[in-house]
């Protein structure tokens, strides 16, 4: 019996030691950081050079927590910025510069919340053009950037912007990326002549101002 008892003694302490491990393992689980959600929404798809876009965002779980929203494109840039105790927040960027942009946050990693990255929102920057359009009576001429003007080719002419260049164009409502197929137009005041084609998809008339993301 005397033999017994260190045996017993030594088990009760191996199984109060392993009890105790286990409880500072839950403890550390229910300690670690909930995994973030961050979503996103800008309150434009179109904006002229010059406006200003607003992005509105929200982290969850609530708190207050750091956020980094990145634009992308030709006048993009880094903000970093952090949510109200409602998980929500407000970037304002000023976009000088024509072109296609997209914009995306990310969470920052905290001790409440693992760090996450929202949805990218897509938006592009105009600038108003002057435009008319050609076709009638030069199909079948050479184009400038190689092959021959068609009743269905989609482009636009431009006086220096390289060949291929992807433009695109919008004219109440409507959109239309199409290629620099040409050079043009070589009447002052003008920035693009588009193709026939092009002029129907917008539904442009023969002379007018079109927005230009170049």
């Amino acid at each position: 019996m005397r033999h017994r008892l260190p045996i017993v003694l030594s088990a009760a302490l191996i199984a109060l030691s392993a009890s105790s491990a286990t409880a500072k393992q839950r403890d550390r689980g229910a300690a670690e950081p909930a995994t973030g959600h961050v979503s996103l929404h800008v309150d434009h798809h179109s904006l002229i050079a010059g406006e200003k876009l607003i992005v509105d965002g929200r982290v969850r779980p609530r708190g207050q927590h750091r956020v980094k929203v990145v634009v992308r494109g030709r006048a993009g840039g880094v903000t970093r910025t952090a949510t109200g105790r409602d998980g929500s927040f407000r970037v304002v960027f000023a976009l000088p510069s024509t072109g296609l942009y997209k914009v995306r946050a990310f969470g920052i990693h905290n001790p409440r919340a693992t760090g996450s990255t929202s949805p990218a929102r897509r938006f592009t920057v105009y600038r108003r053009a002057a435009a008319s359009y050609y076709g009638p009576g030069f199909y079948g001429g050479a184009l400038a950037c190689g092959g021959t003007l068609q009743p269905g080719t989609l482009g636009v002419a431009h006086k220096t912007l390289p060949c291929g260049t992807r433009v695109r164009l919008r004219y109440r409502g409507r959109s239309l990326t199409v290629p620099v197929v040409d050079r043009g137009p070589y009447v002052g005041g003008r920035d693009y002549d588009l193709t026939e084609a092009t002029k129907q998809r917008l539904r442009f008339p023969d002379l007018g101002v079109v927005l230009a993301s170049r």
